[in-house]
């Protein structure tokens, strides 16, 4: 069976959630917390970020969470992917 599609949007899915941690991440150093398109990516990524910064260590002023989880998330579509290339 050709799985194709599904890998595609799987791909897709996870480069863009890539990118709204990204945007996130960077939207905090300049927007304020209140502001209506940092709430909007807060409320997408917090459900993900709290449960990696419960259990990652704090790093003094550094918030390393957002790039654990982009390596979670490319990791685990690259497992997804070759599961359906298989």
């Amino acid at each position: 069976m050709d799985f194709s599609i599904l890998i595609v949007l799987i791909n897709t899915l996870s480069q863009i959630f890539v990118w709204i941690i990204i945007a996130s991440s960077l939207l905090s150093f300049f927007l304020p917390p209140y502001h209506p398109v940092r709430e909007a990516l807060d409320r997408i990524i917090d459900p993900f970020l709290t449960p990696i910064r419960r259990v990652a260590p704090n790093a003094g002023m550094f918030d390393f969470s957002p790039l654990l989880l982009i390596i979670a998330v490319q990791l685990l579509a690259r497992i997804l992917i070759s599961i359906l290339s298989f």
